[in-house]
């Protein structure tokens, strides 16, 4: 799909998740989220929520990627850079009820000894019900090493689980037939030695 202008489909985001659009605005770095246990090809690390504050006077977070956690708990793990200034960024819509749920730290802005203020995933302030995944921007820094994961879309289990019960469904019925046919042949046998009542 061609990215539009996040203008054009906001009032609706139901209607657009995953949607690529494009907004102009300027990050707000003082209001940065690290969201915890994700993990990229084994090694642990944070997803980083940015709020983005666009030209038309909304504010939402933006996914701007995985980075690796510091060597331990008590270390910062190092942040892209993001640009000052007004940018124009390219992401996918995505429905806040989306946003991912779990453990978190706000990242402290005054200070580099580590991480602070345990808060939810909104931090209390205001926002759209919507957020972006971050793909590009007018910059290059923009572009995530590590982008958002797309979720694995897949009919799951389900033909084995069909499997497994047709198998079993035909083992109850070819049992049943054993029965029966074992308590036929004991009649039979019964009749023929005279001993049926």
């Amino acid at each position: 799909m061609s990215p539009v202008a996040l203008a054009s489909v906001q009032q609706n985001p139901e209607s657009h998740e995953w949607q690529p659009v494009t907004s102009r605005g300027k990050f707000d770095t003082s209001k940065q989220i690290l969201l915890r246990n994700r993990y990229f090809e084994g090694k642990y690390g944070f997803e980083l929520l940015t709020k983005f504050d666009d030209v038309n006077g909304r504010s939402f977070w933006v996914d701007c990627g995985w980075v690796q956690a510091g060597k331990n708990a008590q270390t910062r793990p190092t942040l892209p850079t993001l640009p000052i200034g007004e940018v124009e960024i390219s992401g996918r819509l995505r429905l806040d009820t989306s946003l991912p749920r779990g453990s978190f730290f706000a990242i402290p802005t005054n200070s580099d000894t580590g991480l602070i203020s345990k808060a939810n995933a909104q931090l209390g302030s205001t926002s759209e019900d919507f957020y972006l995944d971050l793909l590009s921007g007018s910059s290059p820094e923009l572009t995530p090493s590590v982008p958002a994961e797309l979720p694995e879309l897949s009919d799951g289990p389900h033909m084995a689980y069909a499997l497994q019960w047709i198998f079993f469904g035909g083992l109850v019925g070819y049992g049943r037939f054993l029965i029966r046919r074992e308590v036929l042949a004991s009649k039979q046998l019964r009749v023929k030695t005279g001993s049926l009542n």
